[in-house]
């Protein structure tokens, strides 16, 4: 048997139980694996029964054009939808997200517009409001607006409260899900507590959302609003798709757990899901004396890994964040193991001559060039030779005449691995910059001794 088209494949996905990530938990804990929907997330569901009910109410029209502001899965599912159904796709999302998210809705013919993240939702730069204003300018347009368009949480209302509650033949106790839009959360939460008002709703928030102390308090707090780096969760608004009623308690995790959990997943799991599923099973942890023996929990694993490869898989990002530390050599363990001695700098304006004085006195073969103490440029052995072979009238001249461009500047947490990457014929060293705001010069011999152990 086949499908019509790749739409019909959407959900009745997987619910795994977990296991060594979750040994020190009494319950039984369930994940629902929503990576297996075409558009690898959870936001396929809902992005088709947002188009097909926009069109049912004369809202899209044929070879209308879809306007949303999204993170990157939404708007995956809506231009999936858009191929089949025939409309065209222009998605506003913040610099925050991955690289990856943005580079997968241009793959399918979407026009995607980045904005700045750090700004109010009214601001006219945010991609809230850029959605908006794009949509009053374009003829045939529509946006779906996922924050406040019921038919999010009506499609896991419909689809994904109902599949949870056939795998788990009616015995789920407990549901932890991350809050973004709040269409996840709350249609499931609606179907399950329809079918037992007892079962528990966990929403997992992150700091730097208004979610938590809403619910706890009824006090919007502008105060608990600052940037964080989590994805796919949190908000400095309320959707009104996030029904404060159905849900039960709010858990907040820490941008780093979040970051840490999501790799975790992967490594003990072999489950290979985004940021938002490390959030989810972080908090679920931070919960672990919610639970008993007998309890049937099911945590929802929004995305996939993919997506994420530049962030929370890519340990040098994890290391520029302090979220990551281990035994791999970084540039501050690197200049931990050289010889203490002050490096070597010379101002623009001295000449070439001087220049070459200093590089015999301390038989070295390059040197940082500064002016008024920053660094910017360098010069080498083999630079001021292949310059005074082609017009020896330069000895003279000051340095700044054949100065090239600086090393490279790298974070003390930057590893080995990337510090090699930068070393080349190029560039024969790199600059970091100590914690007392002095610089040090990494060269390829440093490498080689901090490696071999050599002092």
């Amino acid at each position: 048997m086949w499908h019509n088209n790749i739409l019909e494949t959407i959900g009745n996905t997987p619910l795994v139980k977990l296991n060594r990530i979750t040994k020190d938990i009494p319950a039984t804990v369930l994940a629902k694996i929503e990576t297996t929907n075409p558009g690898n997330s959870i936001k396929d569901r809902m992005a088709l029964k947002m188009i097909e009910d926009a069109e049912k109410n004369g809202l899209l029209k044929p070879g209308g054009t879809i306007i949303e502001g999204t993170s990157g899965n939404t708007g995956m599912g809506l231009a999936m939808a858009a191929i089949i159904k025939g409309y065209k796709c222009i998605f506003t999302t913040t610099d925050k997200q991955s690289k990856e998210k943005v580079d997968a809705l241009r793959a399918f013919g979407a026009e995607v517009i980045v904005c700045p993240t750090n700004v109010e939702p009214e601001d006219p730069r945010s991609y809230y409001s850029v959605s908006s204003r794009l949509v009053r300018e374009t003829p045939n347009s529509w946006k779906p607006n996922q924050y406040d368009n019921l038919s999010n949480s009506q499609a896991h209302y419909e689809q994904t409260g109902p599949e949870i509650w056939d795998q788990t033949e009616g015995k789920i106790t407990h549901l932890v899900a991350g809050v973004g839009t709040g269409g996840t959360i709350s249609g499931i939460a609606k179907f399950l507590k329809e079918q037992n008002p007892n079962i528990q709703v966990l929403g997992i928030d992150t700091y730097g959302s208004v979610f938590k102390k809403y619910k706890e308090t009824g006090i919007f707090d502008k105060n608990e609003i600052y940037p964080y780096i989590t994805e796919g969760i949190g908000e400095d608004f309320l959707p009104q798709n996030v029904d404060f009623n159905l849900i039960d308690h709010f858990e907040k995790v820490t941008d780093k757990d979040a970051a840490l959990m999501t790799r975790e997943i992967s490594l003990k799991e072999g489950i290979f899901v985004g940021n938002s599923s490390g959030s989810a099973v972080a908090g679920l942890l931070q919960m672990k004396d919610r639970f008993k023996p007998g309890d049937v929990v099911v945590v929802i694993f929004p995305d996939h890994g993919s997506r994420y490869m530049g962030k929370m898989f890519n340990e040098d990002w994890l290391r520029e964040r302090g979220f990551l530390t281990d035994t791999k050599l970084t540039a501050r363990s690197i200049i931990a193991k050289k010889e203490k001695q002050e490096i070597v700098t010379i101002d623009c304006e001295k000449t070439i001559i001087e220049a070459i004085g200093t590089i015999k006195t301390l038989n070295i073969s390059q040197i940082p060039v500064t002016q008024k103490g920053m660094v910017i440029g360098k010069i080498t052995e083999s630079g001021i030779l292949d310059a005074l072979l082609e017009n020896p009238s330069l000895r003279s001249s000051p340095v700044k005449s054949i100065a090239t461009g600086s090393f490279p500047f790298v974070d003390l947490n930057t590893s080995i691995d990337k510090i090699s990457s930068l070393i080349n014929k190029d560039n024969t060293a790199v600059l970091v910059e100590d914690e007392n705001g002095a610089i040090e010069i990494i060269t390829q011999y440093d490498i080689i001794n901090a490696i071999s152990g050599t002092p």
